[in-house]
């Protein structure tokens, strides 16, 4: 990894945070010490990472229920937009391992004690307001190509999303679109969370951080993404029980990654 000195931030006060750029032995690294994270820890965090099926099958009941079965696919797929967001506590239990403290699924919140717990909150609403925006762009998508009438059953829906030129334009266009969303939360979240939850940061420095580690690293973010993407699918098969494991283990590992992708050594405001 090369070290890569970032721009100051806006902040003339904040440090200048030194960047690497990220290689395939990297991302394969991550992904193993994170597996050797849950691999420590998975009998305290199992039932945390059931909390993630449980949202996507409330997702499906709601979504069946109230006429609103053309926004069952972008809602359970934008889910994973806030995926980083319930990966902070396992960012914290990686973290005080790392440390060598006590880490167990009673520390999985201790997060919130974090000098910069308050700056989480703020990328927390950002986040929050892309998955939002994500929807309304869904429904946007659907009533441009199909109308304003919702779907009349899940038969009818599925026919003519996969039997009519209109229905193939929702799945493309649908689907490039939610890529794109996707890309731009993995760009603002994969260091500036782990980062909040290690570092008494501002905000925006954590934010302009990770946005410059992704660009210094866009050919392995991509990767990193598709990465991601596959895992959490297969998690999803059957019912995202799957997702039990995957979620804490892709928490773990983006920790890793943050701790390859930035000069921790540079760092005096990470705190004990």
């Amino acid at each position: 990894m090369v070290a890569i000195h970032a721009a100051p931030a806006a902040d003339p006060a904040a440090p200048e945070i030194p960047i690497r750029t990220l290689s395939s032995r990297d991302l394969n690294l991550s992904l193993r010490e994170g597996w050797n994270d849950f691999l420590s820890m998975r009998g305290d965090l199992l039932f945390l990472g059931l909390l993630y099926p449980l949202i996507g099958i409330v997702t499906a009941l709601v979504t069946s229920g109230y006429n609103l079965l053309q926004l069952f696919f972008p809602i359970a797929a934008g889910i994973s937009l806030l995926g980083p967001l319930v990966a902070v506590g396992f960012y914290e239990l990686a973290r005080r391992r790392e440390a060598g403290l006590k880490s167990n699924w009673l520390h999985f919140f201790d997060v919130l004690k974090r000098p910069s717990a308050d700056r989480l909150g703020a990328v927390a609403a950002l986040l929050i307001l892309i998955f939002a925006l994500w929807v309304a762009v869904a429904q946007g998508l659907y009533v441009a190509l199909w109308g304003t009438n919702p779907p009349d059953s899940i038969g009818a829906f599925l026919s003519r999303l996969f039997t009519t030129p209109e229905g193939w334009a929702l799945i493309v266009v649908g689907n490039l679109i939610g890529a794109g969303f996707a890309v731009l939360v993995l760009a603002i979240s994969f260091v500036s969370l782990p980062m909040l939850v290690d570092c008494n940061v501002e905000a925006r420095t954590a934010v302009a951080t990770s946005l410059r580690a992704f660009r210094a690293n866009k050919g392995m973010m991509i990767r990193w993404g598709i990465t991601i993407g596959v895992l959490l699918v297969l998690g999803s098969i059957p019912l995202f029980i799957g997702l039990a494991v995957v979620l804490p283990w892709l928490g773990y590992a983006t920790w890793h990654l943050y701790t390859h992708a930035v000069d921790r050594s540079a760092l005096e405001i990470c705190s004990e």
